[in-house]
């Protein structure tokens, strides 16, 4: 019996130390919490824990390296930290793992301390359960709820339209009613007088003719005004916002993710055209971002499937293999709708625009919109466009626009260029436009003549 009780106790104690070397072995002495934290902090542009993206995928990566190479955590320590000096040592690993992606040259992780990588390992070991969204239990009460009024509200209608077919009822029998009166108390005289009463439109017309004539004016003038008017709003689409081959939300990658217009628009600054951004820009990106993962914001009546499956468009345009994490050759193009589209005899330029009428725009457009204030030129023309999940035209942008804006927007006549190209004409032009003490605005620079925008 003691000798049982004694091989039983060495068993326990044996079972103990395994999986106390096990844990330790396979990262579980770190915090998975705050390895999310930071995996996510630093990690997650080329790594994700079930696939592979531009490094291979990381979940269970300790005991991987384990059980086919025999390598411990404190490889993983000097990978992470700086693999360009471990493959510079002669690691026959490192430069294997080096080779087999393509000789893309992993980010170096200084910063990291020896905690913040156990940390990571133990998130890539155990990673935490995702915490359930907040917004399914908002759902469920809000579709318990309108379940509940639905009866209610289906009872109401019913009371309000037979109340109203009762009142129709009531309205007809008084008609009736107040004839049969009308007609027992007609007496004689007026039945002769109903018969020498206009009866026809003729006689109508010779009797007031004048007025007849003066209405007829008055009605074409309005009919001409009317058909003006309509001219003049051809090919005016403020508002005009169509749906896209691919659903591009700007409000989630220039507004949540603050990504800089100028990133995707590059032409806008330095050239006429603001051109469509190529595929190979959202690759940028999206080469590491295979699917949606921002939870918190997705716009109604959109889950995550239908934005995963926008990306896997932008993959199929490209060519892009994410299994393989190369590109096929066989693209497709996207036929983007058109939105902003100036008149082939209208000339604009964008750099002149945002870069030499900057800062004047910006300012122009904060004094007249104190309480709607921009931070972006562009925004000026395009409304904030980083609110907006469909973009649309914000603007008229007709030809009274664009002057409306030239008289009102004040020239920065202290800029370098200005203040060089107008040295001899400053005083001229404070004396022919003395309005506001002398601030000179874009018409006085020949912001209004034809052939600066006609040609």
């Amino acid at each position: 019996m003691i000798s049982w009780r004694k091989h039983y106790r060495q068993t326990l104690i044996a079972i103990s130390l395994l999986l106390s070397t096990s844990a330790s072995i396979y990262g579980q002495d770190g915090d998975p919490k705050n390895g999310e934290k930071l995996f996510k902090a630093n990690c997650t542009a080329c790594h994700a824990l079930d696939k592979q993206v531009v490094g291979p995928a990381l979940k269970g990566v300790v005991a991987r390296l384990d059980t086919e190479q025999g390598l411990g955590k404190d490889w993983l320590h000097k990978w992470i930290k700086n693999n360009k000096e471990l493959r510079a040592s002669g690691d026959k690993y490192a430069n294997e793992v080096f080779e087999k992606f393509n000789k893309t040259e992993m980010q170096v992780f200084p910063n990291l301390t020896d905690k913040d990588i156990d940390d990571i390992l133990a998130y890539t070991t155990n990673p935490p359960a995702p915490e359930p969204a907040k917004t399914d239990d908002a759902k469920n009460t809000a579709n318990a709820g309108s379940a509940n009024v639905a009866p209610q509200s289906s009872t109401t209608t019913n009371v309000v339209i037979i109340s109203l077919l009762a009142i129709a009822g009531l309205l007809v029998w008084i008609l009736l009613k107040l004839r049969q009166l009308v007609k027992l108390g007609q007496s004689e005289d007026l039945a002769g007088l109903n018969e020498t009463r206009v009866k026809s439109f003729r006689e109508i017309y010779e009797k007031y003719h004048y007025i007849g004539k003066g209405l007829i004016a008055i009605l074409a003038l309005l009919a001409a005004y009317g058909v003006w008017n309509w001219i003049m709003w051809i090919g005016v689409y403020k508002g005009y916002k169509p749906e896209q081959p691919i659903y591009f939300s700007h409000k989630i990658h220039a507004g949540e993710q603050k990504i800089d217009c100028q990133l995707c628009h590059s032409s806008a600054k330095y050239g006429k055209v603001s051109e469509i951004p190529s595929m190979n820009v959202c690759m940028n990106c999206h080469r590491t971002i295979s699917e949606y993962n921002a939870e918190h914001y997705m716009e109604p009546g959109k889950d995550k499937a239908f934005y995963d499956g926008e990306i896997q468009k932008i993959y199929a345009a490209t060519g892009w293999d994410s299994e393989k994490q190369q590109y096929t050759g066989k693209t497709q193009p996207v036929e983007w709708t058109r939105i902003h589209n100036m008149p082939d005899f209208v000339y604009f330029n964008h750099a002149q625009h945002v870069v030499a009428g900057e800062q004047a725009i910006i300012n122009s457009f904060n004094k007249k919109n104190p309480n709607n204030k921009i931070d972006v030129v562009c925004k000026a023309c395009h409304g904030k466009i980083d609110t907006m999940n469909v973009v649309q035209m914000a603007n008229d942008f007709t030809m009274g626009w664009c002057i409306e804006c030239h008289r009102t927007t004040e020239v920065d006549m202290n800029n370098g260029y200005n203040k060089e190209y107008f040295k001899n004409l400053h005083d001229k032009l404070k004396k022919q436009y003395p309005k506001d003490g002398g601030k000179i605005t874009v018409d006085a620079i020949g912001g209004l003549e034809c052939g600066k925008c006609h040609y």
